[in-house]
């Protein structure tokens, strides 16, 4: 035994028993005892001695000093615990950090280095989390923990390796909850070829990701990369260093991102990979496209000029054998060229070559030259030349994202794809000098005939469907004596598909193409032969939605035009069937993000209030500024419908009236829409008018705001009813924060948030002549005007509900209901 591990067993039994140490440095007169913990300078990390899970075995780790639940971000010894609670963590005399076990000779774990001075060193806990080894006097970094990480990612670690060193910075998971030894996955970025972030497990690739694309998954702040002679890095900095945040692998093999909720004591995970089919590296095998929005039954696609490696099991929804060219097919100087291929994550980079100092044309005749090379593309960061040679892996096609590829065809395929392109430009220029001048003709023949038959008939029409009933309201296209085949006549710009057409386009309605159920009946994803993507509503014959609300949503959207309505785009009437078709909306409705756990956190407060403007805009544009004053009669989260860009569209106009343009408010002695959202004047005495609508906005912007349901509330945590009483009674009490969806964490403006709770409880005021209306709901949005104070919230419970087809109690369905309501007294 040297004379340095003699002087550290001396101090191991001569310390006296564990205590906390104040200070935030080991040194080699003060080391760490089991049970000693180390504290950083800003009290925000802290190092000692723990076990993990359920294991008596102690390891040497740092965590979050401030949190309850003890999260270990990183681990010295993981792979040699201590057996016992007799270990100390101490700086030897040569500058080296070890770790001992009772009654041992050699250490367990060291970070070795050597010294020219002895007992010269010092370990010291930063405030990032990072255990440094200094020099005492230059206080020159000579070993840090962040060089070895374990499971976790914090800011300002770093991610990659050093070109020089051979340092590899990368990702382990733990082996169990219980073991934080070195586990089969791991991930960094790859050492061949272009620099991408890999996973893996068990030595083989399991998800793959462009640094560029990863960065940008809702991080607030900034990503720091590197790429040159020395190393080959990614770090993370953020915005705000007060806010916890960290990226773990976890055990599963999955990368998840969170951050604490410091009211909740929990955390937030807002961010996770892979979490769908096409993520899992592969999917569709060598030279296949995995493409999970693809209309067909599999996912995947071969590349242009492939064809399935095995068509049975193609056949069978497996891709995983992936694409081969056809036989027989010369890729070498014969005419050969590229074809796009959009949207996608460009293939595995591994062994690719680039040159960051090519354009994307030189870029094409490098690789067109070399008769090896299969495809083409820019490098993540959008310039440079990046080639591939054999084999193109791990294809995927990205919803909004994702780069273009130029795949190498041979001439038969380049000049079908060319044909493709040609056909359609000869088609439009043919059509536009051979019929031009008759059409022109045309058009201004018909619009004379047009106006004389309008100017004629339009008084007649207008009286006969707007104002034919003694209420002054009525459902648009309701009339006595008319028939389904009369409707042709309400719109006649309206189209009208034919049943085999929309049966085609939806595979015969086949369950792959269903999008939702509801008390109407269904809705099925379609695909047209021109290509366009449909939505078709199709109504069953035991529906709670009849024949004249059938009649009133088809005629009444198709008179209404704006970005926050959902546009119709026809209707099938054939046999007992009633369909209507709508454009396409990929993102579902708002309740599917809303009230459901792992999709809220997509929703960030910005997101949210960008949906609540839209819904706002689409609200006043059917009280006030369209051709006719609709009251929509059942707005809710399910109604509102998100495209492509998350941009809300209100939908489900079935229950929709509408009004003259000096008429206020309308009785009905049957009352329809979805309990939790009526207001109470509606709900008890059947009397309704854009206030109604106002009142279920309010509602709805508490859902948006909280994340939780109004009419499903639950006991266990509130005595309160519903959540608009709760929310009331917090806001008395000054409390109205602690109803915040958690899924946002801290990230959101304070002032904003309870500027729109304050707007959601003026509009669902008992009284309506004391609700706002959305021109001014408009306003208290976009400026920070004082707003009133406002009075107490009518609370209603549901007594009794019978449904002519739907019940209101169903999450997301289009209700159509007689609801009995009772008043509560407020508390």
């Amino acid at each position: 035994m040297n004379p340095t591990d003699i002087s550290i067993l001396i101090i191991f039994l001569l310390l006296p028993p564990p205590c906390c140490i104040a200070s935030d440095a080991v040194t080699p007169n003060q080391p760490i005892r089991d049970g000693d913990i180390l504290i950083s300078t800003g009290k925000k990390f802290a190092l000692g001695f723990f076990s993990p899970g359920n294991s008596r075995k102690r390891y040497v780790g740092v965590w979050y000093n401030n949190v309850p639940n003890r999260t270990i971000v990183w681990v010295a010894n993981r792979d040699n615990p201590v057996n016992d609670t007799s270990g100390l963590l101490a700086v030897q005399g040569n500058g080296g950090l070890v770790i001992y076990g009772k009654n041992q000779s050699k250490p367990l774990w060291s970070a070795s280095v050597t010294l020219s001075s002895p007992n010269n060193s010092i370990a010291k806990l930063f405030d990032t989390g990072n255990l440094v080894l200094l020099e005492n006097e230059s206080q020159k970094v000579i070993w840090q923990g962040f060089d070895y990480p374990s499971n976790t990612l914090l800011p300002y670690m770093k991610l990659g390796f050093n070109r020089r060193s051979g340092m590899n910075w990368l990702l382990t998971t733990w082996k169990s909850q219980d073991d934080p030894g070195t586990g089969t996955c791991s991930f960094g970025i790859s050492p061949s070829g272009f620099p991408q972030l890999v996973l893996h497990q068990g030595g083989a690739p399991r998800w793959r990701t462009l640094i560029g694309f990863w960065a940008g998954q809702r991080w607030k702040g900034t990503v720091s990369y590197i790429n040159n002679q020395d190393e080959v890095s990614i770090m993370y900095v953020p915005a705000n260093d007060s806010a916890l945040s960290r990226t773990m692998l976890a055990e599963s093999g999955t990368l998840e991102r969170s951050s604490w909720n410091d009211r909740v004591h929990e955390w937030n995970m807002y961010w996770s990979a892979p979490i769908e089919r096409c993520d899992i590296y592969g999917q569709c095998g060598p030279n296949g496209n995995c493409n999970p929005y693809n209309v067909k039954a599999i996912d995947c696609n071969c590349l242009p000029g492939y064809e399935p490696k095995s068509p049975t099991d193609w056949y069978l929804r497996d891709g995983s054998g992936g694409c081969l060219r056809r036989e027989g097919v010369s890729m070498c100087g014969n005419g050969e060229g590229f074809v796009k291929v959009e949207r996608v994550k460009i293939p595995d980079l591994s062994k690719a070559s680039f040159d960051m100092n090519l354009n994307l044309k030189e870029c094409e005749q490098v690789c067109l030259r070399n008769c090896s090379c299969t495809a083409y593309s820019s490098s993540d960061e959008g310039s440079g030349c990046v080639t591939w040679q054999g084999d193109l892996m791990d294809i995927r096609t990205l919803p909004d994202a994702g780069q273009v590829l130029y795949a190498r065809v041979d001439a038969i395929v380049l000049a079908q794809y060319v044909k493709k392109s040609d056909d359609s430009i000869s088609k439009k220029q043919k059509v536009a000098v051979s019929l031009t001048s008759v059409l022109v003709l045309f058009l201004v023949f018909s619009l004379l005939v047009w106006l004389l038959r309008r100017k004629r008939k339009g008084k007649r029409r207008q009286n006969e469907y707007l104002f034919g009933h003694s209420t002054g309201s009525t459902y648009l296209g309701q009339s006595s004596g008319r028939t389904d085949a009369d409707e042709t006549r309400i719109n006649p710009d309206l189209p009208f598909f034919d049943l085999t057409t929309v049966a085609t386009a939806t595979n015969n309605f086949s369950i792959e193409n269903k999008l939702g159920t509801g008390g109407f009946g269904s809705v099925y994803k379609g695909v047209l032969s021109n290509g366009k993507e449909i939505a078709v509503k199709r109504l069953s014959q035991n529906s709670g939605q009849g024949t004249e609300e059938f009649k009133n949503e088809v005629v009444l959207i198709s008179k209404l035009q704006h970005r926050n309505l959902v546009r119709i785009l026809g209707c099938c009437v054939q046999d007992e069937e009633k369909m209507i078709i709508y454009e396409y909306l990929p993102n579902k409705s708002l309740d599917f993000f809303i009230f459901n756990e792992s999709n809220r956190v997509y929703l960030d407060w910005t997101r949210r209030f960008e949906i609540i403007c839209g819904i706002v805009r689409g609200i006043l544009y059917l009280h006030q500024d369209s051709r006719l004053r609709i009251i929509h009669r059942d707005l809710k989260a399910s109604n509102v419908l998100l495209d492509a860009s998350m941009n809300p569209k209100i939908a489900d106009f079935g229950m929709a009236r509408i009004f003259r343009g000096d008429q206020n408010e309308a009785n009905t002695n049957r009352v329809v829409g979805t309990y939790g959202y009526m207001s109470p004047e509606y709900a008890m005495g059947g009397r309704f008018s854009v206030k109604s609508d106002v009142y279920s906005f309010g509602v709805l912007l508490l859902e948006i705001i909280t994340g939780r349901k109004n009419r499903v509330y639950y006991q266990e945590e509130s005595p309160d009813s519903n959540l608009v009483e709760h929310v009331w009674n917090l806001w008395r009490e000054s409390n109205a924060l602690e109803v915040v969806d958690s899924s946002l964490g801290e990230s959101y403006p304070t002032n904003e948030v309870l500027r729109c709770i304050q707007i959601a409880l003026l509009c669902v005021q008992e009284y309506a002549i004391d609700r706002p209306t959305m021109s001014a709901v408009l306003n208290m949005l976009g400026n920070d005007a004082t707003l009133p104070s406002p009075r107490q919230p009518a609370f209603l419970l549901q007594r009794s509900a019978t449904s002519t087809g739907d019940s209101s109690t169903q999450d997301g369905a289009n209700s159509v209901n007689d609801v009995t309501c009772t008043m509560v007294e407020a508390r």
